[in-house]
């Protein structure tokens, strides 16, 4: 157990001139948060639904000065989290009605990732050799190329003449973004609380990424960490399998908080992030480190908006959009040629300074709590 003095880590650096809002689990069920001075209020009296907060056209005045009621300081509030079990009140997702959303192969390494697990048909000891052979065949870094470029599209066509050309080449190098559904409103975890891997899965890794929080109009309000928790076997037989792949019991995680953008935080501050992802494994000591800078993000965040809201397509509560990943882990864990893939127990953190961390343990998702207060039970506790 860490010292709860100890978790303020957890938190933005600056986390003095931030405006972190957020949800936390009471006695008697959800509320809404904000941190101010190192505590956390519940202002669930003034505002109980983030989607109405996020639409408010004051929302970071109205953070910085709304009143409510003190649940204690916020190192606390993490350390309760952190407990297993955790104990009230707690944090959850920070988000509640809105869509959960999320964009794919939006980094080159992540594409080329995608490609081998295509082609390997889910079987891991396939990876390393396509890896190489897919990186002579491509031979060059396809992190210089736009998407939907003229220098995109011949690539593409010389990759089909060479029948080396693929669904995920199609996304990452195409004009058309990867937008899926990852998971349902209400259903995503928070920090500290454990993420679940689909049992029959034996190639699986997290998936660290920025969220966006996304207004009713479309607009980013702001931001917070999120891991989206991918099983390669399961997508890499089928993309069609992508739902079973993607959308388990606390298979996305959120959290801590959403940071407003406000003068001192903006859209460009993500696209400045340094994102970072550790993973200690509980039972054998492993250790992976890495890090994804967002400026090599293929697609600009606000496109990624763009190609998922507007004339085509409305989100009247608003969402939540996963921005991709460059982190597709291939450090033998279980073998020479085997990669990565979780065990049971491992801790994953995901962080950035602006945001904080992300702190969630692995398990499976049959074994853990199934998810049960949906939408129903969301509006009867308003009542």
């Amino acid at each position: 157990m860490n010292d709860a003095n100890e978790t303020t880590h957890y938190l933005p650096q600056d986390v003095e001139q931030a405006l972190l809002v957020g949800r936390v689990w009471r006695d008697d069920g959800p509320a809404l948060v904000v941190v101010r001075r190192g505590e956390v209020v519940d202002i669930t009296a003034q505002c109980d639904c983030m989607a109405d907060l996020l639409d408010r056209d004051d929302a970071a005045d109205f953070a910085r000065g709304v009143e409510g009621e003190s649940l204690g300081p916020v190192a606390t509030l993490l350390q309760n989290s952190l407990d297993e079990p955790q104990r009230a009140p707690y944090l959850l997702a920070p988000c509640d009605v809105q869509a959960i959303k999320a964009c794919g192969v939006t980094f080159a390494v992540s594409l080329l990732e995608r490609v081998i697990e295509e082609q390997a048909g889910g079987d891991a000891a396939k990876a390393s050799q396509l890896r190489a052979e897919l990186n002579e065949v491509i031979g060059q870094d396809l992190s210089r190329i736009a998407p939907g470029s003229d220098e995109a599209m011949a690539l593409k066509a010389a990759l089909q003449a060479r029948g080396a050309w693929s669904q995920y080449m199609e996304v990452g190098l195409g004009s058309d973004a990867e937008v899926f559904t990852k998971a349902q409103p209400l259903s995503s975890v928070g920090f500290g609380t454990r993420v679940g891997l689909h049992p029959a899965s034996k190639w699986n890794n997290p998936e660290p990424e920025i969220v966006l929080a996304v207004d009713a109009q479309g607009e980013p309000r702001g931001a917070t960490l999120g891991n989206d928790v991918n099983l390669r076997d399961v997508e890499g037989r089928s993309a069609l399998l992508l739902g079973k792949a993607k959308d388990n019991n606390a298979s996305c995680a959120i959290g801590p908080f959403i940071r407003l953008f406000d003068e001192r935080f903006t859209l460009d501050s993500v696209r400045q992030a340094h994102v970072t992802l550790r993973i200690e494994g509980e039972d054998d000591g492993f250790l992976l480190e890495g890090e994804s800078d967002m400026r090599e993000i293929s697609r600009d965040p606000l496109d990624l908006v763009r190609q998922t809201v507007g004339a085509h397509h409305q989100y009247p509560d608003g969402f939540m959009l996963f921005l991709g990943t460059m982190f597709s882990p291939i450090q033998d864990r279980d073998g020479e040629g085997q990669g990565f893939t979780h065990h049971i127990g491992d801790s994953v953190t995901i962080a950035t300074p602006a945001l904080g961390a992300l702190v969630n343990r692995v398990d499976r998702s049959d074994r853990l709590p199934p998810w049960s207060f949906g939408i129903r039970a969301w509006l009867a506790h308003r009542r």
